[in-house]
Order: C-alpha cells, then sequence, then structure tokens
C-alpha cells in the first residue's frame, strides 16, 4: 500500500511517534540487580530502525544527503578496525553492534523520521515529559528516604533506573532541562515559552538531588551555552533568575544544603584531597592512556579495556563500587570502564577510532551552529529547534568527560544525536509544516 492511499488520518500522524515510544518505555522500572546494559528500549529502538527501513522502501526516496552520510558514517571506519583488533570475535561484534547502534544507525533513523520542526518539537517536549516523571520520583525518594545510598543514606535521587545505573536519572533530567531551555528561549506562543521555562526551574531540584557532579558541570555548561547563543540580554535575565532559584531552594529550604555544598566543593578536590571516587576515575584515565601508548593507531580492540585494565592501573584503584538502596541490596560494581568516553574511545580504538567518532560529533556541531546562526541572521522561524539542538550536542560533548557509554538510558544518547543530525543536517530552509519527503 503507497502512501497516498492510507486513510487521512493515518497519513496525518507523525512518524517519530515510534521514537516518542522509545523514550516513553525509558520510564519503567528497571528491574534490580539488572547489569544495566541494554533494555527494553534499545530492542524497540531496534524495530524503530527497521519501521524507518520500510517507509524508506515504500517512498522510494534518497536515504541521506550525501553530506549526512559522510557525517554519520564516519566512525563505522574506525570502528570496524577496532572490532578486527578486538580480544574475541564475539566482544568484536557485541562492541561494534552496540556503537553502530548508538552512533551511525538509530540518529540516521530518527533524522530520517522527523518531518519538520513540529516532529522536532515534539521530540524535544517527550524529553521534557520523561524529565519530569524521573525528576518526580528522584525528589520522592530523596524526600523519604528511598533513594540510593549516598554517604549511609538512602537519599540519592536515581528515579526508575536504580543504583545500578545511579547516572540514568541525572542524564535524562539534565537533557529534559536542556530541551526546556531551548523550547523556552525560541519563538513559540507565550504558553509554550511559559511552561518549557517552568518545566526547566522545576527540573533543577531532581538535577541536583542527583548528586552528579559530571551531569552538573554539562547542564551547566550547555544551559549557559544555550543562553549566550539566544541573546546577552536574556542570558543575564535567566542567570539572576536561576540564581535567584538557587538561593531559595538551597539556602531558605534547606534542599540537602549541607550536601550538596560539600558535593560542589568536592569538584575542586581533584589534587589535595580527592575523595576515592575521584581517584578511581583518574586511574583509569591512567590505564586507558596506557592502553593508547601500547596500541596507538587501533587501540586494544573493543570492549578491551576490562581485559587489559589492571596490567595498566596503579594500585591505587579500588576493587569496585558500593551500590545499595532504591529497592535493591548492597553491590559490589566492578569498574569496567574509564568514565571518559574520550579516553575508552582512544584506548580501545586509537587515534583512529577517536577522531572518526570526535571529527563526526564536532562536524555535526558546526553545522548545528551554523545553522542557528543563520536563522538568528534571517530571522525565520526554528531558533528554539536550533537551541534545543546545539544545546544537547554541547552537553553531550561535556559529559563525554566524565562518562561514556552505558546502561538503559544510552539509547537517548542515540536519539539526542539524530535530533541535533536533524538540524544540523536537514532543517535549515525548511517550512513550518511537515514536508512530506
Amino acid at each position: 500500500m503507497s502512501h497516498a492511499l492510507l486513510p487521512p488520518r493515518l497519513r496525518s500522524l507523525s512518524p517519530v511517534l515510534p521514537v516518542v515510544a522509545v523514550v516513553a518505555l525509558l520510564a519503567l522500572p528497571v528491574s534490580p540487580g539488572g547489569e544495566g546494559g541494554a533494555g527494553p528500549a534499545d530492542a524497540l529502538s531496534a524495530l524503530v530502525v527497521l519501521f524507518c527501513a520500510v517507509r524508506l522502501l515504500r517512498q522510494r526516496r534518497r536515504p541521506l544527503s550525501r553530506t549526512a552520510a559522510v557525517v554519520l558514517g564516519l566512525p563505522v571506519a574506525g570502528l570496524a578496525l577496532a572490532a578486527m583488533g578486538a580480544g574475541s570475535a564475539g566482544a568484536g561484534v557485541a562492541g561494534l553492534g552496540r556503537y553502530l547502534q548508538i552512533f551511525v544507525i538509530v540518529p540516521a533513523a530518527v533524522l530520517l523520521l522527523i518531518r519538520g520542526r513540529p516532529d522536532f518539537r515534539l521530540l524535544a517536549w517527550s524529553f521534557v515529559g520523561l524529565a519530569g516523571w524521573q525528576g518526580t520520583v528522584g525528589v520522592h525518594q530523596f524526600v523519604t528516604g528511598t533513594g540510593a545510598s549516598y554517604q549511609g543514606e538512602d537519599i540519592r535521587a536515581v528515579g526508575t533506573f536504580g543504583p545500578q545505573d545511579v547516572m540514568g536519572m541525572a542524564t535524562v533530567v539534565s537533557f529534559g532541562l536542556v530541551c526546556a531551555v531551548g523550547l523556552s528561549l525560541g519563538q513559540g506562543t507565550v504558553r509554550q515559552r511559559t511552561v518549557a521555562g517552568l518545566s526547566a526551574l522545576a527540573l533543577l531540584a531532581p538535577l541536583a538531588l542527583s548528586f552528579s557532579r559530571g551531569a552538573w558541570i554539562a547542564t551547566g555548561v550547555a544551559c549557559s551555552a544555550q543562553l549566550v547563543l539566544a541573546g546577552l540580554r536574556r542570558a543575564l535575565k535567566a542567570a539572576a533568575v536561576a540564581a535567584a532559584l538557587g538561593v531559595v531552594l538551597v539556602g531558605g529550604f534547606g534542599v540537602g544544603s549541607a550536601m550538596l555544598q560539600e558535593r560542589v566543593g568536592s569538584i575542586t578536590q581533584v589534587a589535595d584531597a580527592p575523595d576515592q571516587s575521584v581517584t578511581d576515575r583518574y586511574t583509569m584515565w591512567a590505564a586507558a592512556l596506557g592502553m593508547w601508548r601500547e596500541q596507538p593507531v587501533t587501540g586494544v580492540g573493543l570492549k578491551g579495556f576490562p581485559e587489559h585494565r589492571d596490567a595498566h592501573a596503579s594500585l591505587a584503584l579500588s576493587a569496585g563500587s558500593d551500590t545499595a538502596g532504591a529497592g535493591s541490596g548492597f553491590v559490589r560494581q566492578p569498574l569496567l570502564s574509564p568514565h571518559n568516553m574520550y579516553l575508552l574511545v582512544l584506548g580501545e580504538q586509537g587515534l583512529v577510532g577517536l577522531l572518526a567518532l570526535a571529527g563526526s560529533w564536532l562536524a555535526l556541531l558546526g553545522c548545528a551552529l551554523h545553522g542557528l546562526f543563520r536563522v538568528r541572521r534571517l530571522g525565520s522561524p526554528g531558533l528554539d529547534c536550533a537551541l534545543v539542538a546545539c544545546g544537547l550536542l554541547i552537553w553531550q560533548l561535556t559529559d563525554f568527560l566524565y562518562a561514556d557509554i552505558g546502561g538503559p538510558s544510552t539509547v537517548l544518547t542515540a536519539i539526542c544525536l539524530g535530533l541535533a543530525a536533524w538540524w544540523a543536517l536537514a532543517a535549515p530552509g525548511t517550512p513550518e509544516e511537515a514536508p512530506s519527503r
């Protein structure tokens, strides 16, 4: 059946609804004791890719422009080399599949399923909605003492992700906050911008209660960049509002003020008196650099960091991190990654892999910024989409300094890259109404 023969109601349905379903699926609780790997949302993302492929075949249209194919396909060469150098064929295939899913295939599918700015905004609002739900669960965990263990108390907000993925809620809330800030600074209706602005302010509380230093830094950098890109006057006004809200939340109501101050202060304690988590992270960073020095061009192979870690790590590395609370018992989790995406890629894929992946991300950012400046110069619609796309990219590239892929929320990284890819490679010049592509 061709697209033209479908009933009008079916034709009007947005093709990004399956992607929205992937986002919505992350609102469900993660089973306690899970390993934190691929989950139901990843399985549904595979069906989204299949849906996109079928849709392209029915419409008989060119999948990607030449520029989009080059930018999104750039990481494939480095990944293929690293997969061939993996310790085992199974590890190579598994690693290759995961990287292609997150950085190539799903982003390309999201790009192709977005028909115009309305579809883009629908996805952005779905991020805000998921962040609101996870943030509400997280605040409830802090208030009732049912969160993950933190300094001997079950108060860390982790949402439905559990203590095995303490970064899951922080990542979701950060994405939602960045989307809300971008939507509030655009040219939408007063009601839409007001709701988006209030949503962004509301998400500050669960982000703070996640006690995630990396998420705080990445969100601060991304939102500051969005405000500057939207205009200096707006940046100053928003900074004043955020500062006032921070004083009210932390100073006035005492929302975890002592622990938050200690956690914020620990960000700068990287040399004098770092805590064990910081020591472990620096030790694993050094181990990743050691692997790169051993195999500088192609690395030690995909999934090779755990196997080579002990040969390059110092005795300062602890046996693992302790997790408990939020419905789970005490678990000792091994440290199987350096918690730095750039160093993980450098150690496992070498310079070839890092240049390919980072080159793809920087090309996306450059094209996205070019589209944003074009929209501002011409005064055309789409500033909100541009700010969301650039904000998500900046957040992800900053967060990769302190984190890497892993856990159920990782599929959101792929969707974020797809949103950014649409704006960077397909959006400028498209009409407000979704075109038939």
